[in-house]
């Protein structure tokens, strides 16, 4: 520790004791530990789960025990899928927690005390040096050298010059104040001694800690399933209860135990129909599927349901720096005040640049790497390092026998300490190059880069003397600017142009100035439809962000907490929101998007809370997992539209049959057969190809287009069943074991072969072709359905083959609905259309 720096006496033993008291442990959030055991259990309350398990459980009581086996084997491996890819929260705080030193270096009584970090106080005075992990959120009382890396906090790579000069107000406390330090930044070099301002909770890591804690929000595709869920439980309910109703009044004066158990198992056939049961296996198998297909596009699912949402987002919130940029500053221009290029600039910045033994600085590293220039024939004399009242830095060289002192720093500093200037090798005598020089500043300033200027002098000297001070810094020459950038990547306008034609709109969330942003976006020709900064967002209230959230491209200047309040707001205004972030400050807007994305080099917490690892920071992974997602979607529907058309149909028919047949149209048994060949034919639905124009837009499910498609498509199919009744009982008046067997080919035909047709808006294999897994699996299951009628298993099932004739004439049924269905849907998806437009207008 410099002998030089200020150093109060520090807080007293009772002073401690009494702070200790009144705020606390200095610890960030911890989180409560839930035991693998309860958080397996919480995996079953999931509406449709709990509907399957209890009718599992009846079908058991009932002696269904095959449908109960294959129903609960379902309802396990979903659960154990589920679990296995939970239990990160708690896994996040840990890490969190971890990064914070240990024990760290106070002044009490006037003493200097080695400490563990949790005993920290605010009032404690602390000593800070290179190497050092900042314990809590301070204030700096004073400074030598100090640079602070914030890098895990908000984001910036370059190291923060800190010191106790005041910076704006002394009540608020934010990232971006030069005389603040938070916890969990480093000390890259020099020393400090620090007041600490706040501890544990209070602190703007704690903040992220404690938010971290909180239960993971519902995404998009959950509130989807959900609402999905109740939807169905509401179509079981209404039916079971019809089926009830119709029953005990035809059987109002002969009611028996007999009668009430038949009643019973066939309103548990209708519940089985109707219940998409094969969803929760069809939904794991699609994203797994997704899940190796986008690992081979270098992007990592952790879990499953990432998949989902990742297809549903149509806002991207991103940090522009390695994702728009290449994360590397580059020196870009060297010129003069008059906007020329002047190469006797970066001929003493490299000079300057290369002898620096100060603080490692990117800017430097970007002048040493613009070009080799010969310096041979130089040598380092002295060096005057940068200071924060300065702002500037000096390097003293020879050449022979002359020696010249190379200047470089803030422009602003550098335009105090001149009274010369050069153009074109020459000195300025005319004119008026200081008006000049300031607006040629403000010029490379407003177009977003990074400026130093570089001044210079010959110095008078000899062998004996090597010793300069700041001194010596005046009546120099100024010679012109640097002007540095973080260019972007050279594929990223294709990319962001592939995200909008996929319809998501990129938002830039950064921690960095608003001018340097939108210069990044004029590079990649993005349209900027508004710019918000932290501090306009401050002063605003949620109903003015909500109001001017979507019309607004740049969020520059902005923390941790304002980042998770534009997302949450995006979220409350119907967007499915995706955020990719790697560092800490990032965690808690990771946690709260509909879908969080990390990179594989981030931070440790950033990959514990994201669902989504990008093995490379592009967008162009990004773009590959948003079609991914998009087609597990688009294939997860087709199951779920087919499913509830057809069996709500199926189930509505034998609803309308139970009233006028004397006997049961399909067995609880036959039912369950139906359903199983019939899911058995979809299990290949996740290797469909999905039509390239469903890719172009976010995926989201639309429960009101849901509901609309099941009423029209399953009113198609029981009118074909009651024309199938009509044939089998008033044409040929079969009995009701080749009855059964009539509807049952019937249903299982129509309902699986609509797949075709269902899956695509175009004309089926003419203009869009099932996958080759699919078109198998259905035709075999049909064929299976068909033949079981000449089998042991038919007997079995109550079934009684039919005559030739009788199956020409089913067979007439089956292609007649699909061709009528083919029509009804062009007309269905055409309304649609008309209909949705029509809200667009309004």
């Amino acid at each position: 520790m410099s002998q030089e720096l200020k150093c109060p006496a520090g807080l007293s033993a009772a002073e401690v004791q009494s702070h200790l008291k009144q705020y606390g442990l200095n610890e960030v959030a911890k989180k409560k530990k839930v035991s693998m055991f309860l958080i397996f259990l919480s995996k079953f309350l999931n509406p449709i789960l709990l509907l399957m398990i209890i009718i599992s459980t009846v079908s058991l009581f009932m002696g269904q025990k095959a449908s109960a086996i294959i129903m609960l084997s379902m309802v396990f491996i979903s659960i154990i899928l589920d679990f296995m890819n939970s239990y990160k929260s708690q896994r996040a705080v840990e890490k969190l927690v971890d990064r914070v030193a240990l024990s760290v270096v106070v002044v009490r009584d006037g003493c200097e005390q080695k400490i563990d970090i949790k005993q920290i106080v605010p009032g404690d005075i602390v000593l800070l040096s290179a190497g050092n992990i900042v314990p809590a959120d301070c204030r700096i009382i004073d400074s030598d050298d100090l640079y602070i890396s914030q890098a895990s906090l908000t984001g910036e790579s370059i190291p923060i010059a800190k010191s106790a000069k005041l910076d704006g107000d002394d009540k608020t406390i934010t990232t971006d104040k030069t005389n603040l330090v938070f916890m969990g930044t480093s000390v890259v070099s020099g020393f400090g001694t620090v007041e600490v301002l706040q501890t544990g909770i209070n602190t703007e890591f704690g903040k992220i800690a404690r938010d971290l804690n909180k239960e993971d929000p519902k995404t998009d595709f959950e509130k989807s399933i959900s609402k999905f869920s109740y939807f169905v439980m509401k179509v079981i309910f209404f039916m079971v209860s019809f089926v009830f109703i119709v029953f005990l009044l035809k059987n109002f004066h002969n009611i028996s135990r007999g009668i009430l158990l038949e009643t019973i198992a066939f309103a548990l056939a209708i519940t089985i129909g109707v219940t998409p049961d094969m969803l929760p296996a069809i939904m794991t198998l699609c994203l797994s599927k997704g899940s190796r297909a986008m690992a081979k596009k270098d992007v990592v699912v952790k879990h499953l349901s990432s998949i989902e949402n990742f297809g549903s987002m149509d806002i991207l919130c991103t940090d522009k720096t390695g994702t728009l940029t290449q994360d590397k500053i580059t020196l870009v221009k060297y010129i003069d005040y008059l906007g020329q290029e002047n190469c006797r600039i970066i001929e003493l910045a490299h000079l300057s640049s290369y002898f620096h033994t100060g603080v490692a600085n990117p800017l430097d590293q970007a002048v040493n790497d613009f070009r080799e220039i010969d310096i041979s024939a130089y040598q380092k004399i002295d060096e005057i390092p940068y200071d924060f009242e300065r702002k500037r830095s000096s390097m003293v060289v020879a050449s022979g026998k002359k020696r010249i002192l190379i200047t470089k720093g803030a422009p602003e500093e550098i335009i105090k300490i001149c009274n010369r200037f050069e153009l074109n090798g020459k000195l300025v005598t005319e004119g008026n190059p200081l008006q000049q020089i300031n607006k040629q500043f403000q010029t490379l300033s407003q177009d977003g880069f990074r400026v130093l200027a570089v001044a210079y002098k010959e110095v008078s000297g000899n062998a004996k003397v090597v010793d300069y001070d700041k001194s010596v810094e005046q009546d120099m020459i100024f010679l012109g600017f640097l002007a540095f950038f973080d260019p972007p990547k050279e594929d990223v306008i294709v990319t962001i142009e592939g995200l909008k034609q996929l319809g998501i709109e990129v938002k830039i969330l950064t921690g960095d100035n608003d001018l340097l942003t939108q210069k990044i976006c004029r590079e990649i020709k993005m349209e900027v439809k508004g710019t918000l900064t932290g501090a306009e967002i401050s002063q605003m209230g949620d109903l003015d962000l909500a109001q001017r959230v979507l019309q607004t491209t740049i969020f520059a200047r902005i923390n941790p907490e304002q980042k998770e309040r534009i997302i949450v707001i995006l979220k409350k205004l119907g967007k499915s929101v995706g955020y990719m972030g790697d560092g800490i400050n990032d965690a808690t807007a990771l946690k709260v998007a509909d879908i969080g994305i990390s990179v594989n080099n981030a931070t440790d917490i950033a990959k514990e809370t994201a669902g989504i690892i990008l093995m490379q920071k592009s967008l162009e992974s990004l773009k590959e997992g948003v079609i991914e997602g998009r087609k597990t979607f688009h294939n997860t529907t087709k199951y779920v539209l087919m499913g509830l058309s057809s069996n709500f149909g199926n189930m509505f028919s034998m609803m309308g049959a139970s009233i006028f047949l004397p006997f049961l149209p399909m067995l609880p048994a036959q039912v369950l057969y139906n359903n199983f060949l019939y899911d058995i034919g979809q299990l290949t639905l996740p290797t469909d190809k999905v039509d390239s124009d469903d890719l172009l837009k976010p995926t989201h499910w639309d429960l009101k287009f849901i509901r609309s498609y099941m009423i029209v498509f399953g009113w198609m199919s029981s009118i074909f069943d009651f024309l199938t009744f009509w044939l089998l009982y008033y044409v040929y008046h079969l009995s009701h074991g080749a009855f059964q067997n009539g509807w049952l080919i019937e249903s299982i035909a129509t309902q699986t072969f609509v797949i075709y047709v269902i899956r695509t808006k175009k004309i089926p294999f003419l203009q869009s072709r099932p996958s080759k897994a699919l078109f198998i699996t259905t035709f075999l299951a049909v064929v299976v359905a068909w033949t079981t009628q000449y089998t042991p298993l038919g007997r079995m099932l109550g079934l009684r083959p039919l005559p030739l004739n009788i199956m020409l004439i089913i067979v007439s049924y089956v292609v007649i609905y699909l061709f009528l269905v083919e029509i009804v849907k062009h007309l269905f998806y055409g309304c649609y259309r008309r209909k949705n437009k029509k809200k667009a207008i309004k």
